[in-house]
């Protein structure tokens, strides 16, 4: 990869660096998959109303489901983080998304606490890699004075998922209910 980059940015004619158009898709890959992550994130929140009173939760048991989540995406950082230096920004990415995908589209056979905490759970450690894994794609495939732009870039995908799933996900429900809203996200994913 690091032939790629300098490639990418060998001087052009006349001294000038060329602008890469690979690294700018990569970033863009990234922007877009940050999105989806946040989406999937979003859909219990967004969804937790009309799933409490379909399967009579508690505060408690809500709180249950949440933090499943919060816990594997805590452990997650760490295994993914260590994982991604060593197999690398793409491959590590795509487990991590495989992951995830899997589990979000898996929340849609849960009926109770415990298969949706296991969900959840798996939903975690799968977005866990997400940003350990931008991050490594990033200082792979741009210079240092671009970085933190790119960075920058596809974190806004965070802001744009959580954003666009109150709106979108309510029409998924409506046209497709709630079990194939979660499998629409996951395999978007």
């Amino acid at each position: 990869m690091a032939d790629e980059i300098n490639a990418a940015a060998a001087p052009a004619p006349g001294g000038k660096l060329s602008v890469g158009r690979v690294r700018w898709g990569i970033c863009a890959l990234l922007f877009f998959a940050t999105t989806i992550n946040y989406i999937d994130r979003q859909m219990l929140s967004v969804l937790a109303p009309s799933l409490r009173a379909e399967h009579g939760w508690s505060e408690r048991d809500y709180a249950n489901i949440v933090f499943a989540f919060q816990l594997a995406y805590a452990i997650g950082y760490f295994g993914f983080g260590r994982l991604i230096d060593k197999i690398g920004a793409r491959f590590g990415y795509s487990l991590a998304a495989l992951i995830w995908g899997l589990a979000a589209m898996a929340t849609s056979m849960a009926s109770t606490i415990t298969q949706f905490m296991l969900a959840r759970f798996a939903l975690g450690l799968g977005e866990s890699g997400n940003f350990p894994a931008g991050v490594k794609a990033v200082t792979e495939w741009f210079p240092k004075k671009e970085r933190a732009f790119a960075i920058g870039i596809f974190n806004a995908g965070a802001n744009i998922g959580a954003i666009v799933t109150p709106l979108v996900v309510p029409f998924l429900v409506i046209a497709y209910g709630w079990r194939a809203a979660f499998v629409i996200t996951g395999i978007a994913t």
